[in-house]
């Protein structure tokens, strides 16, 4: 009967061993939320799996517990707190009765970031967060997408980059050597795949990642990187940019020429052709050359509310500890609504203007989801402006929107018991 009554004590002590768990909160308790996706993310690498509670305590992780996982975390500056059976009971009746949800986070997605080899004088603020959060990425370019190895990645970043061939439309800085190198580069690199200009190779590029995004891609772009992504799609089969870009002039027809339909996540604008207008079209809101008179202080954005159990996807993006966010600026600073595609989810937006600054969409099998402006935190990032220190801001919501997005790709919806 000792045997049996010790036997059975083993058991019990083996059970609430495997059932120790941590809580990483996210909610406004949390020391660096920013280190504690990175914590999460490492914890995927290593093989095991990670709980994404939605909605609770600003989009918690649950995790088995380690000595080996606190040690990390004490390391980054990561708050977390130990759970005993009866409080890992209490978040699941929670998790449960309110508009919350368990996600289950299985295999960490591999990274790739689309970027010029040679450096620019900007800053991208995701590889800044991937960078601080020490989180894994590769760095890839145009070839990369030519020769089909963008297949090997889950998720994709457009950095600070333009499609339409009219280099940033950075035209008031030719004379400057980063901007001839430049010039110089991508036209090297169109030659070398047989176009006869770099904005119909960049066309190919944006095509080719579209179809990267149909055949199950996850696909995150911020400022121009995003509406110039689909002008280049749209606007495939027409010269619409001006005679200093390409020795051509311009389709004069090229308005009739668009297919909105090739595009993602924009139709019915207007294009901005002159070389001198700092702006691509009239997505962009507030217009980058016709800018509206607001501060830092005074603009900011709405995260939308959706329900973790039944709209889970942007539930996952808009995961925070605040529901207002400081705005800033960008070369596509934010989109004008009226120009949405009807399927795009709105994220967040400006709810006292027309202003949409985070949206979502499905593409194929695969989605994308844009962010305007440049950095969440430098308000205006001009060009040759030094790169934001993050641990300055390891508690910056707008850099939590561009984590959220990392993690996305690793989640799998925890099935209900029956």
């Amino acid at each position: 009967m000792n045997k049996i009554n010790m036997i059975i004590i083993f058991i019990l002590i083996n059970i609430l061993l495997t059932n120790q768990k941590m809580i990483i909160p996210m909610d406004e308790s949390q020391s660096n939320h920013l280190k504690a996706y990175g914590i999460a993310y490492s914890y995927l690498k290593n093989g095991y799996k990670v709980e994404w509670l939605l909605n609770y305590r600003g989009g918690s992780f649950l995790l088995d517990i380690s000595e080996q996982i606190k040690r990390n975390c004490n390391l980054k500056g990561v708050t977390y707190e130990e759970l005993n059976v009866e409080e890992i009971s209490m978040i699941f009746s929670n998790i449960e009765e309110y508009n919350m949800e368990i996600i289950l986070l299985e295999k960490p997605p591999k990274i790739a970031v689309y970027s010029p080899p040679n450096k620019q004088p900007w800053d991208d603020a995701v590889t800044l967060a991937l960078t601080y959060a020490e989180i894994k990425y590769d760095i890839i370019f145009d070839d990369e997408v030519m020769n089909g190895e963008i297949n090997k990645y889950d998720w994709l970043h457009l950095h600070h980059e333009d499609f339409t061939g009219q280099y940033g439309k950075f035209y008031r800085y030719r004379n400057k050597d980063w901007y001839k190198t430049m010039e110089m580069d991508f036209n090297l690199n169109a030659k070398k795949y047989n176009f006869s200009s770099v904005h119909k190779f960049k066309k190919t590029i944006a095509l080719k990642i579209k179809n990267y995004i149909n055949n199950g891609g996850f696909l995150f772009a911020m400022c121009s990187a995003t509406d110039s992504f689909d002008i280049a799609l749209s606007f495939y089969s027409t010269d619409f940019v001006h005679q200093i870009y390409d020795n051509t002039p311009i389709d004069n027809n090229y308005m009739s020429k668009v297919d909105y339909s090739n595009g993602i996540a924009f139709e019915n604008y207007k294009l901005y052709t002159d070389p001198t207008i700092y702006e691509y079209s009239n997505i962009d809101f507030p217009s980058s050359h016709k800018p509206m008179t607001r501060s830092a202080e005074s603009d900011y954005f709405t995260l939308s509310s959706f329900s973790a159990k039944w709209d889970p996807v942007p539930s996952m993006l808009t995961q925070n500890h605040v529901n207002n966010i400081n705005g800033f600026m960008g070369q596509t600073t934010g989109y004008d609504k009226q120009f949405l595609k009807p399927h795009v989810v709105i994220l967040g937006e400006d709810l006292y203007s027309e202003q949409v600054k985070y949206i979502h969409g499905k593409v194929g099998k695969g989605t994308f989801t844009f962010l305007g402006g440049h950095d969440p935190e430098d308000y205006r990032h001009f060009v040759g402006d030094p790169p934001t220190d993050l641990d300055l801001h390891r508690n910056s919501p707008g850099y939590r929107l561009i984590l959220n997005n990392i993690l996305f790709p690793a989640a799998k919806k925890k099935k209900k018991k029956t």
